[in-house]
């Protein structure tokens, strides 16, 4: 018989397993710190994952679709239309938010992309109704209204995506190759290049 899923154990779950990977990383800490923070059985934790790694990448799609979707938010209070300039509104909203909190930085490290292409996101927009892939469906909207040329909106989308998560990581940590505000112009130059091409 399959154990029932509880939607606050979970929370707990998720909640501890971000706030330790936060505090020790992923490499230390256990699965045993993880449920004993939670106040779960370990049991319970292999109900909701596989292993800490899955826990890892579920938080890292859930922080990272947070920032897309707080991003989105704020552009709807804009009066900005254009599909290159609404996309460099959103990622410079959340290069600011990943600068201030360089923590979420760290552990989102490079892979920012998981809050948009992550199954376990998909999977659940497609039990909520209530939520959708805002900037994905933006993006899809933008090319279509604007008759803009994109061969593959997807692909574009995600290589855009990726660019930032990689570039804005050592630029805002290690100030390479330029200090993150330096940098911004030419990330912002290449993202135009993408979308206008």
């Amino acid at each position: 018989m399959k154990k029932e899923k509880d939607p606050e154990k979970e929370s707990r779950l998720l909640k501890s397993g971000f706030n330790l990977f936060l505090k020790k990383g992923v490499q230390e800490t256990s699965i045993q710190e993880i449920v004993d923070d939670a106040k779960v059985a370990k049991g319970t934790f292999y109900t909701y994952f596989k292993d800490k790694y899955e826990l890892r990448n579920l938080l890292i799609a859930k922080k990272s679709n947070k920032l897309f979707n707080d991003a989105y938010k704020k552009l709807q209070k804009t009066d900005i239309k254009k599909l290159d300039e609404e996309v460099i509104f959103i990622v410079d909203y959340i290069i600011d938010e990943l600068n201030r909190n360089r923590l979420l930085l760290q552990f989102i490290t490079k892979n920012l992309s998981l809050g948009i292409y992550s199954k376990a996101i998909n999977e659940i927009y497609q039990k909520n109704d209530a939520s959708d892939n805002s900037v994905y469906k933006l993006f899809l909207k933008g090319i279509q209204e604007q008759n803009i040329d994109i061969k593959n909106p997807e692909v574009t989308l995600y290589m855009i995506i990726e660019l930032v998560s990689s570039t804005c990581f050592n630029s805002i940590l290690y100030k390479e190759p330029l200090p993150i505000n330096e940098f911004k112009p030419y990330l912002y130059d290449e993202i135009r290049k993408l979308i206008n091409a």
